[in-house]
């Protein structure tokens, strides 16, 4: 079962959609991993992250897509790369991360609600 929080704490959790502009392999990362260049609109503009997302996609199916991510947590440093926000996803039965994403195309920024 899960931790219940408040609406409060969940407000707090900014979520935002970004469009990928940018992929590239990441092969000094300790599990196999993607870094992407996400543009999340004027307020935010460009950020960066690292997804652990190689057994489904490849750089260049990401490239134009749009995904879902935390905008509001501390940047964290994973090797040589600064990742920025949390793209967020769900796992298949066999642990392989599918992207969230919006059905229909959203401003880059769109708040989650």
């Amino acid at each position: 079962m899960s931790t219940q929080i408040t609406f409060a704490q969940f407000e707090a959790v900014d979520i935002r959609a970004g469009t990928v502009t940018r992929a590239e392999p990441f092969p000094e990362a300790r599990k196999p991993a993607i870094k992407l260049w996400i543009e999340f609109g004027a307020e935010i503009g460009l950020r960066k992250s690292s997804a652990q997302i190689t057994d489904l996609y490849t750089p260049e199916d990401l490239v134009g897509r749009q995904v879902m991510a935390v905008v509001n947590f501390p940047p964290r440093q994973i090797g040589p790369f600064l990742s920025e926000v949390l793209v967020l996803g769900a796992s298949d039965a066999a642990g392989r991360i599918s992207l969230l994403a919006p059905d229909h195309p959203v401003p880059d920024g769109a708040r989650m609600h």
